[in-house]
């Protein structure tokens, strides 16, 4: 428990009531929403279970999670341009969402966790390395879609690299 009264997660339970909670905060968000409901087209019912296996596996090394996070995401921006001002979005509500429900360590993790995921996910539909760390040739080349998920320990949102 954290000093001001929340819990921190503890199990695959509370990993299902976070997930749970984020998910039906995207599916009403103006402007994510609309790309889970009607670009991918979501049934929330069949998907809170394989992405709570996915964050299970993220914060507690569970070895659920056996799909391919990558490839749904690269299938999805062919169909519809992931930009940079949805990651945020999508941070932004898994953070506040985290927040809400829980604090602690493995609740910072989370929060951690899905910076790196995002940023992830982000420079690898948009054809550059996965890892943050990038040569600088690289990423000279990607300086016109670059995004970073926005720090934890600094506290301020990072804008996305213009040039």
């Amino acid at each position: 428990m954290s000093p001001d009264g929340a819990p921190d997660l503890q199990d695959r339970a509370d990993v299902a009531v976070l997930v749970d909670a984020f998910y039906r905060r995207v599916f009403e968000d103006p402007m994510i929403g609309p790309i889970f409901t009607d670009v991918a087209r979501m049934d929330l019912d069949h998907h809170l279970p394989i992405i709570t296996d996915f964050w299970d596996t993220v914060l507690f090394n569970a070895q659920r999670y056996r799909r391919d996070l990558l490839q749904l995401h690269l299938a999805l921006n062919r169909r519809f341009p992931l930009e940079a001002k949805h990651f945020e979005r999508w941070l932004a509500l898994w953070v506040a969402t985290v927040d809400e429900h829980y604090a602690g360590r493995k609740a910072e993790l989370a929060k951690t966790q899905g910076r790196r995921i995002a940023g992830s996910i982000y420079r690898r539909v948009h054809g550059r390395s996965a890892s943050d760390f990038e040569t600088l040739q690289r990423r000279d080349a990607a300086e016109r879609t670059a995004w970073r998920p926005p720090s934890s320990s600094s506290g301020r949102r990072e804008e996305p690299d213009v040039g």
